[in-house]
């Protein structure tokens, strides 16, 4: 059984939680295989013909990268650790079934990726989106990439480089969430888009997105190739290092003096 992800059916559709509220549903390297065989198992299961992929709690979908774990890499991991992104990315564009992200709070860096990867994203106002690896050190490739395909060169190279994030109007305005809906009517909603997927024809809906992964592929193998290079190259200089446990000091300093609460 996962440790670190929920599994829930409703009729046809299936719901995939990730569950590790007590760091906003960051992800180690364990957490990424499990999501991966998790989807895989559903997208095989000719029951389920639509997966709802959300967070546990109401505070985030996924703060992203646990920086935990990203802070102790080598330049060597660094290269592996695109391949375990390979892995999970590489599933997700590979689903024969439509997955749809229910933005119940943040989604920053790499699970800003994620939910870039689902097919439709439901969210409300406060559901915050971006790209802020920079503030920590990491240069990005594959958050560039989605960003480019969906929104252009302009506006990617804004929020990679200022690592902002952006409120759920802003992404809904720009076509990021495609349907936003209040706080509490985010599941209903994802679940309705997921139903109404669910009764597409399948086969249809397969070749559809077999046909989306293939016009996106070389980009796809690109972001990867130089995500491996890039981030050897970064962590080969301690700047991600130093700048993540600057943010821990910070962030010790701030729970000692009262500041933060759990």
């Amino acid at each position: 059984m996962p440790q670190f992800i929920k599994i829930d059916q409703d009729g046809d559709v299936a719901t995939i939680t990730l569950n590790r509220p007590e760091v906003l549903n960051a992800w180690h390297s364990a957490m990424r295989k499990e999501l991966a065989a998790v989807l895989k198992e559903q997208d095989g299961d000719d029951k389920i013909r639509a997966i709802v992929l959300t967070g546990a709690g109401d505070r985030a979908f996924s703060a992203g990268q646990d920086l935990g774990e990203a802070k102790t890499f080598s330049s060597e991991r660094a290269a592996e650790w695109i391949e375990e992104w390979r892995e999970l990315y590489g599933t997700m564009r590979s689903l024969t079934k439509p997955i749809i992200a229910a933005l119940n709070g943040v989604a920053a860096g790499s699970a800003f990726q994620v939910a870039l990867l689902c097919d439709v994203r439901v969210g409300h106002a406060g559901s915050r989106m971006g790209q802020p690896e920079i503030n920590s050190g990491i240069p990005s490739t594959l958050g560039p990439w989605l960003m480019k395909e969906m929104l252009g060169i302009s506006r990617t190279i804004e929020l990679t480089l200022t690592g902002r994030i952006m409120d759920g109007e802003e992404c809904h305005r720009i076509g990021l969430i495609h349907y936003l809906v209040p706080q509490d009517q985010v599941m209903a909603k994802a679940m309705e888009v997921g139903r109404l997927l669910a009764s597409k024809p399948p086969i249809a809906m397969r070749l559809n997105k077999r046909r989306f992964a293939e016009v996106t592929a070389a980009g796809f193998e690109d972001a990867l190739q130089a995500g491996a290079r890039i981030q050897k190259e970064a962590y080969g200089t301690g700047e991600p290092q130093r700048m993540m446990e600057a943010f821990f000091a910070r962030t010790a300093e701030k729970r000692k003096a009262g500041g933060v609460h759990a």
